[in-house]
């Protein structure tokens, strides 16, 4: 549920996870799996280690709509936390994991636009993707379809 917040493209979506920090960190930190997450990633192409500065090349898919992006990954905490930036839309994506202590985990799916989004963004969500309202309705949808596959995956791993 989008938690009050000044940015009008904060979502944040979490699940508790019967694995360890461990198991869903080694899910979420793979990127090139992101595809198996994500309804809307189709790939996502990462140019080298996995680490602050690593850039991909993703292409993404809605309905007949497919298009290209590239993100920067802009933090990385081993076993806490990975968040990449968006850079044609100023989206920032983040996956924080946190050990509750009883053989389980949670996660946290976030997307968020710390300096707003771009115009050309918003022209494209606006023509092309439903609108703002309609378009983060839906990408909640899928952050929630995205942890379940993660917490499926973990949870079988485990």
């Amino acid at each position: 549920m989008p938690t009050p917040t000044a940015d009008p493209y904060f979502l944040e979506v979490s699940t508790d996870v019967a694995a360890s920090p461990r198991a869903v960190w080694t899910a979420v930190s793979d990127l090139r799996r992101m595809p198996e997450w994500s309804p809307q990633t189709r790939r996502m192409v990462v140019l080298g280690r996995t680490a602050v500065g690593t850039r991909t090349i993703n292409v993404n898919r809605l309905g007949w709509k497919v298009w290209p992006s590239t993100s920067k990954v802009v933090r990385y905490e081993p076993q806490r936390a990975i968040s990449f930036l968006v850079p044609v839309n100023g989206m920032v994506w983040t996956y924080e994991i946190e050990d509750l202590g009883d053989g389980t985990t949670r996660i946290v799916e976030r997307r968020e636009a710390p300096k707003g989004s771009t115009s050309i963004s918003k022209v494209l969500i606006k023509r092309f993707l439903g609108g703002h309202e309609g378009y983060s309705a839906r990408l909640e949808q899928d952050m929630a379809a995205t942890l379940a596959r993660i917490k499926a995956a973990a949870e079988l791993d485990a």
